[in-house]
């Protein structure tokens, strides 16, 4: 069954397969690998042309191709390897459906059994090659072969025993040449490396078949590139499992291995593989190894024996259990109120700036809409009626904080001071209280008689403290008359204020005449330059007056609009520079004198 939403791009691939003579279906294939790379890994897309692959048989196409015989495909085995890559990505990830059973019991073998054909026969090719160059090729054809046999035993772990055990594999594990060897070697590292488990798995034929040749190798190869690689992977097969370690120390195939081992060379690059494998074969390293195991197993023994009686033991102590979370529940409780405590600081501090913020909005709203309503005259009291308001507040509050400050810093000697006040008090009392049992109790003793110089003394006393202290009351007369006195002094100042007032105005007048006609004679022109309208200007009185009133009140404009805290240390009647530009600003609309200029 074909699945709906295939991708185009296949359905082209697979017409175009099914349209082509035989001798062009391999070059047609390899655009499977474009389409693959184009398509991010681990995305569900690419499961989907997968699918579509394996649906449309283009996967059987290319297994056949790897069964053909490579001199008579276009590209010869540069599109085979590439084929080979082709078919291991393509399997690996695939979710075949409804033919699972066909898929992983005939396609995937059939697939690793081609991977090791292809295998043989470029180790055929390369032995025959007499060229460099041409061995280098198929060398490196071979090494993408085994590569996607790699990636395809990664994706389906359950083909390693049938790999193991295939001739071909034992086939190409017993050559001779050194670059062939090394790469299977490597190889079936990487294949233990995936699942070594299966190693044990296979036929013991077959085990004693790898070993045979994995020794012999080591011991009778001159390359140390094979014996090294032999080296490591005979380690990695003893470490991995102690059947294979136990087969080569006791079986009789093997007798000698230790010794020969011993007689290698101590030079060699692979010198500490061979000392750890003789350590592995060692009976005393192998009687140390089991200690140890026997070791861990007693801990782990102890392990679960100590695990039960703490179980045990908790079991017999709830109560201690429920303190515990008592407490911790407390604990967090508190922690908890306290980042809600916080939390509310923060907001009622970010209120707080908010509320500030405001206000200084608010009073530059009201300041900017008091200057576009209020005459120029009174905004001068006003800023300092709000100056003098803010002041106020100010100090309200700064004395405020520094009176409890103090009455926070005397509250311990307040206390005392209200305690001896206290028991003062009560000595007070209780002394009057003795004082007037005594006078109850005392005899009468009669009225003290005063002599005729006591009484001459207290009279002449008396009189001294009334001349003193004079009595407050004045007749009527005397208040009339001091009336008069104080409306005549009052009228006479009055008077001569008004006086003193209207001398100093006309004083102040000609003080504004005399620098008005200062300025205007040093920033007048020279006699070559002056014009008709040069001369009204010192001919006419008017204008200069209106000049100078012109910049009084800019200056007074400015003096107002500054911001209160600039006009701390200034007075009223200090004056403020304004640039010519400005004063000649509208100067000229300005009717003076009956005469308008031109």
């Amino acid at each position: 069954m074909k699945p709906a939403g295939t991708d185009p791009r296949i359905l082209s691939l697979a017409a175009e397969v099914a349209n082509s003579p035989e001798q062009n279906v391999p070059i047609i294939l390899l655009k499977l690998k474009e389409i693959i790379n184009c398509t991010p890994l681990r995305n569900s897309e690419l499961k989907k042309i997968k699918q579509d692959i394996y649906s449309y048989d283009l996967i059987q196409y290319c297994l056949l191709v790897l069964t053909q015989d490579c001199s008579r495909i276009q590209g010869g085995w540069s599109t085979v390897s590439q084929l080979t890559q082709i078919l291991s990505h393509c399997c690996v990830g695939l979710e075949p459906g409804e033919d699972a059973e066909e898929f992983y019991s005939e396609l995937l073998p059939s697939a690793a059994e081609n991977f090791l054909v292809l295998g043989r026969r470029l180790q055929t090719c390369f032995i025959n090659a007499a060229k460099a160059k041409e061995k280098d090729e198929i060398l490196h054809f071979f090494q993408i072969v085994t590569d996607s046999l790699l990636w395809l035993l990664g994706g389906h772990v359950q083909l390693v025993p049938n790999v193991l055990q295939s001739y071909h594999f034992l086939h190409l594990l017993q050559t001779d040449d050194v670059q062939i060897g090394s790469t299977v070697l490597t190889m079936l590292q990487n294949i233990l490396l995936i699942n070594s488990g299966y190693l044990l798995r296979i036929e013991r034929k077959t085990l004693h078949s790898i070993l045979d040749e994995v020794v012999y190798k080591l011991l009778s190869t001159p390359s140390p590139v094979i014996r090294s690689s032999a080296a490591k992977l005979l380690l990695s097969m003893a470490e991995s499992h102690q059947e294979i370690l136990n087969l080569l120390r006791l079986s009789a195939c093997y007798k000698g291995l230790r010794i020969l081992l011993n007689g290698q060379e101590t030079g060699t690059e692979f010198i500490q593989e061979l000392r750890q494998l003789l350590g592995l074969l060692n009976p005393k390293v192998s009687r140390k190894i089991e200690d140890q195991k026997r070791h861990k197993a007693a801990c782990v023994i102890q392990a679960y024996w100590k695990g039960f009686q703490t179980r045990k033991r908790m079991k017999k102590l709830p109560s201690a259990v429920i303190a515990l979370q008592r407490n911790f529940r407390t604990k967090r409780a508190k922690i908890l109120l306290k980042l809600n405590r916080q939390k509310e600081e923060e907001n009622l501090r970010l209120q707080q700036q908010l509320q500030r913020q405001r206000a200084v909005r608010i009073s530059r709203e009201l300041r900017l809409s008091m200057l576009e309503i209020v005459h120029p005259g009174h905004v001068e009291k006003h800023n300092r009626e709000i100056e003098e308001k803010s002041a106020l507040i100010i100090q309200k509050h700064w004395k405020g904080y520094r009176e409890r400050k103090k009455f926070n810093q005397q509250k311990p000697s307040l206390t005392e001071y209200k305690a001896a006040v206290t028991l003062q008090r009560a000595a007070l009392q209780f002394l009057g209280k003795c004082r007037k049992k005594k006078k109850v109790f005392a005899s009468w003793q009669g009225l003290q008689r005063l002599d005729d110089a006591h009484r001459v003394e207290l009279k002449q006393r008396v009189d001294d403290y009334v001349k003193r202290h004079p009595s407050a009351l004045m007749s009527d007369v005397a208040s009339k008359e001091l009336h008069v006195q104080a409306q005549e002094q009052l009228q006479h100042y009055f008077m001569g204020r008004a006086l003193e007032e209207r001398a100093q105005q006309h004083r102040e007048a000609l003080v504004a005449q005399i620098s008005t006609n200062i300025e205007q004679l040093i920033r007048s022109p020279s006699l070559k330059e002056v014009k008709g309208k040069d001369l009204e200007l010192f001919i006419s009185r008017s204008r200069p007056v209106a000049a100078k009133a012109k910049q009084a009140h800019l200056t007074t404009l400015k003096h107002m609009q500054a911001p209160w805290w600039k006009k701390l240390g200034d007075e009223p009647e200090d004056q403020i520079d304004v640039p010519e530009d400005e004063l000649s600003v509208e100067l000229g609309t300005l009717f003076i004198g009956g005469t308008k200029p031109p």
